[in-house]
């Protein structure tokens, strides 16, 4: 038997990774902080999925002897996240506002695309159907996605 558990990525701003990631639904479900290997754990979830589809963010610690911490780039083998939400225009509205670039708005009212503060593509869903609406319907896709 094969369940799915979970995805993790690398962050480098936990705090604001969860930030992002809470404007879209989930909450952080548990956190472990390994000392010994210099990271942390935090897991993420939409409500009634703790244990079941949960998003791993893993924080590499900055290096003791005051180096730069790790940057990340995208993966060549990774697409994006998706989740389906319950009202695709107002979750854009709200991580629009909080400063995110709404890299293809949900110009038909069914699909968005953003990126975490990690430039990680996170695809949107609108649960059911939307007819479209402005500012929406008529804004342009920017940058990639």
């Amino acid at each position: 038997m094969t369940k799915y558990l979970h995805t993790m990525i690398r962050v480098t701003d936990p705090a604001a990774t969860i930030a992002f990631f809470e404007m879209i639904g989930l909450r952080e479900v548990r956190r472990r902080d390994v000392e010994q290997g210099r990271f942390t754990l935090i897991f993420l979830a939409a409500p009634g999925q703790e244990g079941e589809a949960e998003l791993e963010l893993t924080h590499n610690w900055p290096p003791e002897d005051g180096s730069a911490p790790e940057q990340y780039d995208g993966g060549r083998n990774f697409g994006h996240l998706a989740y389906r939400v319950d009202d695709i225009y107002c979750t854009c509205e709200r991580l629009m506002n909080a400063g995110h670039v709404i890299h293809r708005p949900p110009r038909d009212g069914h699909m968005a695309f953003v990126k975490s503060p990690d430039g990680i593509s996170v695809e949107l869903l609108q649960e059911g159907s939307l007819p479209p609406r402005e500012p929406w319907a008529s804004m342009e896709n920017s940058g990639t996605w």
